[in-house]
């Protein structure tokens, strides 16, 4: 298995819509370690046992410290980065999800990675809008451990 950063597809702005349907990715694995975790709860404020106490975690159904549901989800942008590059873009920004959830717990240390399959492209608010629903799995584990369905808008 390669650890080495995928090249992503450069697809123009006007190319978008033809390319529906296609998957891109896998990103590069990543690891997610208990500092960044630590970190993710002083920003967030979310201070549960369950992603900080290793001696609580090791008694839970899980075994060890998990990470965050959004702090995995907070990786998707520089996850994506790395398998699809949009171009002919002035910006780009996150619109917001249409679902999202998280089947499988990460546990700290794992690596994870991400695969997007664009879904739809549509014109809305003066830009383009497209719909990728990507799909987070960590290394060795049967489930995946985020499922989340973005929309982007880029504006030329």
């Amino acid at each position: 298995m390669s650890d080495e950063t995928p090249v992503a597809t450069s697809v123009a702005l006007s190319e978008l819509s033809s390319l529906v349907g296609t998957t891109f990715g896998p990103s590069s694995w990543r690891i997610v370690t208990q500092e960044q975790v630590n970190q993710f709860a002083e920003l967030t404020g979310d201070h549960n046992p369950i992603h900080l106490d290793p001696e609580y975690a090791a008694a839970s159904p899980f075994g060890g410290t998990i990470v965050h549901g959004y702090f995995t989800l907070a990786l998707v942008v520089p996850l994506m980065a790395e398998v699809i590059e949009v171009t002919g873009v002035s910006t780009g920004v996150n619109y917001g999800l249409d679902k999202l959830r998280f089947p499988a717990p990460v546990l700290v240390g794992a690596r994870i990675r991400v695969t997007s399959t664009l879904r739809e492209v549509t014109e809305a608010g003066g830009g383009i809008q497209a719909v990728f629903e990507n799909t987070f799995e960590a290394e060795g584990q049967a489930k995946p451990v985020a499922v989340a369905v973005m929309i982007v808008r880029y504006y030329a």
